[in-house]
């Protein structure tokens, strides 16, 4: 029986979305083929249709997650332009630290396994990650000082998603609700005064309206 492109195009969608969820609740070491096509719904065969290995479905459920988060920032800078960084921040801080482990974040919860992973899975992360910091540093706002330039924005956006990823990482890890609380607290505040004046003004704006 022959399968429509469509169809082979929705089933591969199912293993990464199901990878996805897998890797990130379990692990690299700890989810395997059988675990993946439970999760997704298909056979082993089915699986070895579209990926080779663990490793490529691995490899492709972290770009997936990558890309997933570099459209969602897009998206937000497209339909908030001035307070797109706020409602960020916050909403990565607070739903994407507290939801399921298997709906989290790509960036703290799959990079870990990405340091042990092959130097092709290593290389397709950086490629990705440096598309990402793009699509934040091109977001920023621009301030008065000498600093904002395009490669400083750059380097800003670097420093804001290694402390939004190593917040939300540490976050997660404490068994301390109100510990919790108070890192996500925190590191909120550091990335959006890393961001400069114009967005701690709308933080604070933002939180004099509720």
């Amino acid at each position: 029986m022959r399968y429509s492109p469509e169809h082979k195009q929705e089933t591969k969608s199912k293993i990464v979305a199901a990878a996805g969820r897998v890797f990130r609740k379990e692990g690299y070491g700890g989810g395997g083929i059988e675990a993946l096509t439970k999760a997704a719904g298909v056979t082993n065969g089915a699986f070895y249709g579209h990926f080779k290995s663990k490793s490529e479905a691995f490899r492709t459920a972290v770009l997936s997650g990558l890309e997933e988060l570099r459209q969602g920032i897009a998206a937000l800078k497209g339909s908030e332009q001035t307070n797109w960084l706020t409602t960020f921040v916050g909403f990565y801080l607070g739903y994407k630290r507290t939801c399921d482990l298997g709906e989290s974040c790509a960036l703290p919860s799959l990079s870990t396994d990405v340091m042990r992973a092959d130097d092709d899975t290593r290389a397709a992360y950086t490629a990705e990650l440096k598309r990402l910091v793009e699509e934040v540093a091109a977001g920023l706002p621009e301030n008065d000082a000498p600093s904002t330039s395009a490669g400083s924005r750059k380097d800003q956006a670097i420093v804001l998603l290694a402390m939004l990823s190593g917040g939300v990482t540490l976050a997660r890890a404490v068994s301390d609700p109100e510990l919790s609380n108070r890192i996500a607290h925190l590191v909120g505040q550091a990335a959006l005064r890393l961001a400069g004046p114009k967005a701690l003004d709308s933080a604070h704006s933002g939180s004099a309206d509720h």
